[in-house]
């Protein structure tokens, strides 16, 4: 199977090989890729972003990865308006990840698609599954916090800093913990009065 067909595999949730000289290529591209973004840091926006859109699928206005940003293929990564990840952010994409606008991730967030098999002759042998995970729009992530395979989080949630995401979280809450659970909705109660200067 060429690369495209084994995205297409993948993407069905089947168990895949994680081995072929493929993947293994499209890894070393995706390394290759994000060394040249990350050493762009303190050039202009217009530069960077550039360089970005040659790592992920596909991506909006005003998107930005602090160094150091890591990928295993990029390509399956999906990136709305106004997006920023501090230092150290790891996606493993071997399914996609799909963000809406205005997501914030704190340093050192992994959203992981992928995972290798129980059975250790299997995993080994290179055996492994990803299933897609989706951030809905003005989602926040505290650092430290890890997205497991197949998580959706909806507009507006909160994940508090080094909580482990199983399962999906509703929109406007707040979430944290290992596993993260539901702490409370988000209300007008928690508006600060913060208004921009410009």
């Amino acid at each position: 199977m060429d690369l495209a067909e084994q995205f297409a595999h993948i993407a069905t949730g089947a168990v895949y090989d994680d081995l072929t000289p493929e993947l293994l290529a499209a890894r070393a591209d995706a390394v290759r890729a994000t060394n040249a973004y990350n050493a762009s840091s303190g050039e202009p926006s217009v530069v960077r972003e550039g360089l970005l859109r040659d790592v992920v699928g596909s991506m909006g206005r005003e998107v930005t990865f602090e160094p150091t940003f890591r990928c295993e293929f990029g390509r399956n990564i999906h990136l709305g308006s106004r997006f920023f990840a501090n230092f150290d952010c790891v996606m493993l994409d071997g399914a996609p990840i799909t963000v809406g606008d205005d997501v914030l991730l704190g340093p050192k967030v992994g959203l992981y698609t992928s995972n290798h098999v129980l059975d250790p002759l299997e995993r080994a042998a290179g055996a492994c599954r990803a299933v897609p995970i989706t951030l809905g729009n003005a989602v926040w992530i505290g650092g430290g916090a890890t997205v497991l395979p197949g998580v959706t989080i909806g507009d507006g949630a909160v994940v508090g800093a080094g909580s482990v995401v199983t399962r999906d979280v509703p929109a406007g809450v707040v979430v944290a913990g290992n596993p993260a659970r539901v702490l409370r909705e988000i209300t007008p109660a928690d508006r600060t009065g913060f208004r921009p200067r410009h």
